[in-house]
């Protein structure tokens, strides 16, 4: 039973507490009771004996527990507050690490043939790095005379003609003129033909003059200067016939190319040297007579017929 008290004549009836929240909840009411900063829901604990709907009916009260207050050092804040996750920079690299210069492209190299490897030869010359006539083949006395200009100049000494060496050259010399490109052969004595080279069609080759005189019936039509084999390689002395011809030849021995190839002896033939060409007689061949002029080679290869003769003398 609720209890009364009279003061001053007033009487009071106080309702149990129990009582009072049974009637929220019966109404459907709900309470909110205030845990630390955050308001929480009060509900039914009447599921807490009976999870399933219309379970039973408890009268008791169960207050959820609030989340700890984000003043406590163990808090978690909270997941709304959670910065946005971020992907993590690269690194970036230190200015001080500057990307390689790219390597300069090739202009000319060894094995290069043309008017441009005499135009370099004829500049080459013009600054006192080439000592001879150009012959536009660049070959290993070209080469050298590269890799002496790219010293004298702080340049990387390869020896191959590239873009700074190339650009270097063309600011300190002058155009070549023809006369420079080609300058005018010097004109020697044709030397008195052996009595062989006098008779039919006949490639006369003197060892002492080292020349070959192209000759039909005692009349010489052209002359070429020739190289001949080293003391290990001598070229063979006597009267021959062109055997065979091969204007793309190529030695099976050296796996070296002999344009122009007329051979006469064996192995041995009258061919085109690019090595004779550029080097000069600082050099031999194995044998084979070397002509360095390819233009005459090729117009002398036309001529010539397979039967013809050939006298190698000395």
């Amino acid at each position: 039973m609720p209890s009364t008290s009279t003061r001053a004549g007033t009487r009071r009836t106080r309702r149990p507490r129990t009582a009072t929240l049974r009637v929220a909840l019966a109404t459907g009411a709900v309470l909110a009771v205030t845990v630390g900063c955050s308001a929480q829901v009060v509900t039914d604990p009447a599921g807490a004996a009976d999870d399933k709907p219309g379970g039973g009916t408890g009268t008791g009260v169960r207050i959820e527990p609030a989340e700890p207050s984000s003043s406590s050092p163990s808090a978690e804040p909270a997941a709304a507050s959670k910065p946005p996750a971020t992907p993590s920079a690269k690194p970036s690299k230190s200015a001080s690490e500057k990307p390689a210069p790219p390597k300069p492209e090739t202009v000319l190299a060894s094995g290069a043939e043309g008017d441009q490897v005499r135009e370099l030869q004829a500049r080459l010359r013009q600054i006192a790095h080439f000592n001879r006539a150009p012959t536009g083949y660049y070959g290993s006395v070209t080469a050298t005379a590269v890799s002496s200009f790219q010293a004298k100049r702080g340049l990387p000494r390869t020896g191959t003609t590239d873009t700074v060496t190339w650009q270097k050259l063309l600011g300190m010399t002058k155009k070549p003129t023809a006369a420079e490109l080609r300058p005018p052969a010097a004109v020697k004595p044709a030397p008195k033909p052996d009595p062989r080279c006098m008779t039919g069609r006949v490639l006369c080759i003197s060892k002492n003059s080292r020349s070959l005189s192209w000759m039909i019936d005692g009349k010489v039509l052209s002359t070429m200067d020739v190289r001949f084999g080293s003391q290990y390689t001598p070229t063979r002395e006597g009267t021959f016939k062109v055997g065979w011809k091969s204007r793309d030849h190529v030695s099976t021995l050296y796996d070296t190319p002999m344009p122009y190839a007329m051979f006469f002896s064996g192995g041995q033939a009258v061919h085109y040297s690019a090595d004779f060409a550029a080097r000069g007689y600082s050099g031999a061949s194995h044998g084979c007579v070397n002509v360095r002029d390819k233009k005459k080679i090729a117009a002398l290869f036309d001529e010539v017929r397979t039967g013809d003769k050939v006298v190698v003398y000395k």
